[in-house]
C-alpha cells in the first residue's frame, strides 16, 4: 500500500497496479481497498493504471473525529496527485455519490463512472438522525450495534440477511469499520439530492445492473434525467449491487 495526506493531516492508504490511464476506484458502505481488487485487475487487463483506497476510517487508512464529506473529497483530491494529478473516477454505490460530490468540488476527474449511486431524491430517506444515532453507538464501545443499524436502516438489508450476517464470520472485519457507517450516512442525508453543482459535472456515465434492487433502479433512472448530458449504461452481467468487473472495465474502455 502507498500513503498520501489528505489536506486535514489524515494519511490515506491506496494501492495502484497497470499502466495507462488512472482510474480511481470509489467503493461504497463496508468496503476497503481489498474488495477492489477483482475490478482492478479487470481494469488492468484493459489497459489502465487501477487505484483501490482505504477511504477514511477504514483499512489502512487514519480518520479524524468529526470528518465530513467535505473532508473525504479532499481524500480524493490526495490521491488524484498521487497518482499523477489526473484521474478517471469509477464509484461505487456511496463511493459513487462521494465521486461525484468530489468532482463538482474540483477533484479533477476527466470523467466518471457511476455504478448505482444510492439516491433518494428526497423519497423514503433514512431517518436524519442516523448519523448521531451511530455515531453515539461507536462512542459507546457498541460498535457491531452500529453496523447492525446501518445496515438495516441506511441500507435497508432485509433483518434476516442482517442477523445471517452478523452470525457470519466477516461480521469482525465489519465491526471494524463501524466508524465508516457515520460518514457514509452523513453522505447520504446531505445528498440525498444531487446538488446543481453535481448535475453538472461532465462526462458522466451511469451503470445499473439489470437486476439489482429497485430503489436502485430508481436512483440510476432519475439520475440520469436529471442529468441530460450523462449516459445510462445497463449492465446485463452486474448482479444485485454487484459490479461485474470485466463487464464494468469493458464500459469504461469504451468510453475513454
Amino acid at each position: 500500500m502507498e500513503m498520501t495526506t489528505s489536506a486535514d493531516g489524515t494519511t490515506i492508504a491506496f494501492e495502484r497496479t497497470g499502466n495507462g490511464p488512472a482510474v480511481v476506484i470509489v467503493g461504497g458502505a463496508f468496503s476497503v481497498a481489498a474488495d477492489g481488487r477483482p475490478l482492478a485487475e479487470a481494469l488492468v487487463d484493459a489497459g489502465f493504471t487501477a487505484v483501490t483506497v482505504d477511504r477514511r476510517a477504514r483499512g489502512s487508512s487514519g480518520d479524524r473525529r468529526g470528518s465530513t464529506p467535505a473532508d473525504e473529497v479532499a481524500d480524493l483530491a490526495a490521491v488524484v496527485d498521487a497518482v499523477g494529478g489526473e484521474a478517471i473516477a469509477l464509484g461505487h454505490s456511496s463511493g459513487a455519490v462521494l465521486a461525484l460530490y468530489a468532482a463538482s468540488e474540483g477533484v479533477p476527474f476527466r470523467a466518471l463512472f457511476l455504478s448505482e449511486p444510492p439516491f433518494r431524491f428526497g423519497v423514503d430517506e433514512p431517518d436524519p438522525r442516523l448519523g448521531d444515532r451511530l455515531q453515539a453507538m461507536v462512542d459507546a464501545g457498541e460498535r457491531g450495534e452500529a453496523v447492525v443499524t446501518f445496515q438495516l436502516e441506511g441500507v435497508e438489508l432485509p433483518p434476516a440477511m442482517v442477523e445471517q450476517i452478523r452470525q457470519s464470520e466477516q461480521f469482525d472485519a465489519l465491526v471494524a469499520l463501524a466508524q465508516s457507517t457515520v460518514y457514509d450516512a452523513t453522505l447520504a442525508r446531505l445528498f440525498s439530492t444531487p446538488t446543481d453543482e453535481m448535475r453538472a459535472v461532465a462526462p458522466v456515465t451511469i451503470l445499473r445492473g439489470e437486476q439489482t434492487f429497485p430503489v436502485l433502479v430508481t436512483a440510476a433512472d432519475r439520475l440520469a434525467e436529471a442529468m441530460p448530458h450523462a449516459e445510462l449504461v445497463i449492465v446485463p452481467e452486474s448482479v444485485m449491487h454487484r459490479p461485474d468487473p470485466a463487464a464494468t472495465a469493458r464500459v469504461v474502455r469504451e468510453r475513454v
